[in-house]
């Protein structure tokens, strides 16, 4: 009896870890639209950002997805560079960041983070809400704009066709490539990416990020079932 005991109590102590040893994050990031003053500036064919959640919806499509096929046991973040919405807003008159926090309410996997810095982003990826000896990243996607060296969180947002706030290939040498497990699917959904700035991803991280080689379209995504589509030429580039 006492070995029967022993014997259930060590497959249950056995399951939990299992469990627990399971358990991961995926980080989604958005970076934030340009303000309309400045794209207006464009000729028609060049503007970007004409509605300001271009990264908002698609970004929380794919966590929708995430949700229902990750593994049991994966946690939803979703980072959002703040200060974009803010100004947004200010020049639509439109409760822009409150937009953002109605959708993790509606959909409570998601847990909402608000970054305002490269450093508070990086400082998230590191080290999470409380360490990551034991909550490893599992996976990571972008959804902004970006070119082949960066991802830019507020392009057009404070300077016209100018990033004051971005995450350049030279910071990833910050990353904790311990932050994330040894098959962390990793992507992103900007331009160019595939270019220049994945394989200086994989050199710090030890994980290749999925990216574009060429420009992103983020145009008639209510088509497409708000997914990011490709121009003319574009491809997407997995190794």
């Amino acid at each position: 009896m006492t070995r029967l005991l022993f014997s259930a109590i060590f497959l249950l102590t056995c399951g939990f870890a299992a469990t627990a040893a399971a358990d991961t994050e995926y980080l989604v990031v958005s970076g934030g639209p340009a303000v309309r003053q400045f794209e207006d500036l464009r000729r028609p064919g060049e503007q970007h950002d004409r509605w300001w959640g271009n990264f908002v919806r698609t970004a929380r499509v794919r966590m929708q997805e995430i949700h229902a096929t990750a593994p049991a046991g994966t946690r939803i973040t979703w980072l959002v560079y703040r200060d974009a919405y803010v100004r947004r807003a200010a020049a639509e008159h439109q409760p822009l960041t409150q937009n953002v926090e109605s959708v993790p309410k509606a959909y409570p996997f998601i847990n909402l983070v608000w970054f305002r810095s490269t450093d508070e982003l990086i400082r998230y990826i590191n080290h999470g809400a409380s360490g990551r000896s034991g909550l490893k990243i599992s996976g990571f996607e972008f959804f902004g704009h970006s070119n082949k060296y960066s991802f830019m969180f507020d392009y057009s947002s404070d300077v016209y066709a100018t990033s004051t706030v971005w995450l350049h290939e030279h910071d990833l040498g910050k990353l904790s490539r311990w932050a994330f497990t040894s098959k962390a699917y990793c992507q992103s959904w900007g331009c160019h990416t595939a270019e220049s700035f994945s394989k200086a991803w994989k050199r710090a991280t030890g994980t290749f990020m999925v990216g574009a080689q060429g420009k992103t379209d983020y145009s008639d995504m209510h088509l497409r079932d708000w997914h990011v589509g490709l121009s003319s030429g574009a491809r997407w580039v997995k190794r």
